[in-house]
């Protein structure tokens, strides 16, 4: 029998949460690829299922009291803390997701969690309404900025009576993760990414500027999933509404041009490039060294033409045989004719893939924490993809990648 996790050892939490009770099916199934299991339980979790149960399941002692020291020559959370190859939450209720971005350790799960130097993986569980809170919402994206992998809940029906996602993934998605992150494929090990995120900045005088709405969201689930697959990520960002993620080399830039510069500039060291920030197409002809004063009822600004990023590293690659089949990846944000615009961009500009939305749309646009994508090539579509998560867009666009990506040092 196959056993992908022999010699792993990965730390369980199991959190207060009705699907508490999933958590025995998913250490048995851990234990039967391999792994050996230690499981850790909040107090809430042991009223939906005991620790007894884990215990008989795991084979070892299972942890719930931070204060309860068996050994003397150990400190406890500390000792399993250091010996975990993974550690996984499942179910992650609201409370531990708050925990756990928040820094706080109020008992044994909580405290061994940020002991805890392995990767981790987390699989959240809650009321549809609760998933989609924005406290919920923002410490799930300050995990996953640190390097946290989640396994999205389900939708379906919900203990409470909704019907809607919140529910615990299955076991076996759950145990297919964890292989996938020990002992799995890492398909773009080895690879160089190149990611663009945010918006430019094009000053008008030291106060003032010329910018846009995107918030560096979409171009941030880039990255943290390409550096999931394996690759070695640059972030090259404009103005953003939060810091880079862990785990990439992120370089800041703020106009266009500067943007332009630092992509060109890279290049011949890059595999693939996939160009996610909002860049202005315009940019004031004249700055002005010190704040314009208030005078004349109307004002004239001319504006000039920024350079195409897109355009020239389609460019670059088509006329420099050192390109080493760099892949190209462009975003369409419409409004209109999204289909005709990102088709006629993709054969424009010289890409490979690329990403279209219709930013109107609800859930779509500037700023969301989900998006709405169709995905085309130069044969057409390739792939709707539904209101989902930036983090899941993110996730099956490295898949596309990763299956089109030309063999290392082929050059087609």
């Amino acid at each position: 029998m196959d056993k992908p996790l022999s010699g792993k050892t990965i730390l369980l939490g199991i959190s207060g949460g009705i699907a508490a009770y999933k958590a025995a099916t998913l250490c048995s199934r851990l234990i039967s690829l391999g792994a050996s299991v230690r499981v850790i339980m909040t107090e809430g979790a042991t009223r939906f299922i005991t620790p007894l149960t884990l215990q008989t399941l795991s084979r070892h002692p299972v942890a719930t009291d931070v204060f309860d020291e068996r050994d003397a020559s150990i400190v406890q959370h500390i000792d399993w803390a250091d010996a975990a190859d993974l550690v996984v939450v499942a179910p992650a209720t609201a409370n531990i997701l708050s925990k756990l971005a928040n820094g706080l350790a109020d008992d044994m799960l909580s405290t061994t969690l940020l002991a805890a130097t392995a990767p981790v993986l987390v699989a959240p569980a809650m009321n549809v309404h609760m998933w989609e809170h924005p406290a919920v919402v923002e410490n799930v994206n300050k995990l996953a900025a640190r390097g946290v992998t989640f396994v999205e809940p389900g939708t379906g029906q919900l203990a409470c009576g909704y019907v809607g996602k919140g529910r615990l993934a299955e076991p076996d998605e759950i145990a297919g993760a964890v292989v996938a992150m020990l002992a799995g494929p890492r398909p773009l090990a080895g690879r160089s990414v190149l990611i663009t995120a945010g918006g430019t900045v094009e000053r008008i005088d030291p106060v003032r500027y010329i910018s846009n709405d995107s918030s560096g969201k979409m171009g941030f689930a880039l990255a943290e999933a390409a550096r999931a697959s394996g690759a070695d990520v640059t972030l090259i960002c404009g103005r953003t509404d939060s810091a880079a993620p862990s785990g990439v080399k992120a370089i800041k830039v703020n106009s266009a041009v500067e943007m332009y510069e630092a992509v060109m500039e890279r290049l011949p060291q890059t595999d693939v490039v996939i160009k996610a920030a909002a860049v202005a197409d315009y940019r004031p002809k004249e700055t002005a060294d010190h704040k314009i004063k208030k005078s004349a009822e109307t004002i004239s600004l001319e504006l000039i033409r920024n350079p195409d990023i897109l355009q020239s590293i389609g460019e670059w690659k088509s006329g420099n045989k050192g390109s080493n089949g760099l892949f190209v990846v462009g975003f369409a944000a419409e409004t209109t004719d999204v289909e005709r615009h990102a088709v006629d961009k993709l054969n424009r500009k010289k890409c490979d893939l690329m990403i279209a939305n219709d930013v109107s749309r609800e859930g779509a646009g500037f700023g969301s924490d989900t998006n709405i994508v169709s995905v085309y090539d130069t044969r057409g579509l390739v792939e709707n993809m539904p209101q989902m998560s930036k983090r899941e867009v993110a996730n099956r666009i490295m898949e596309l990648i990763a299956q089109r990506l030309p063999m290392k040092g082929s050059g087609v």
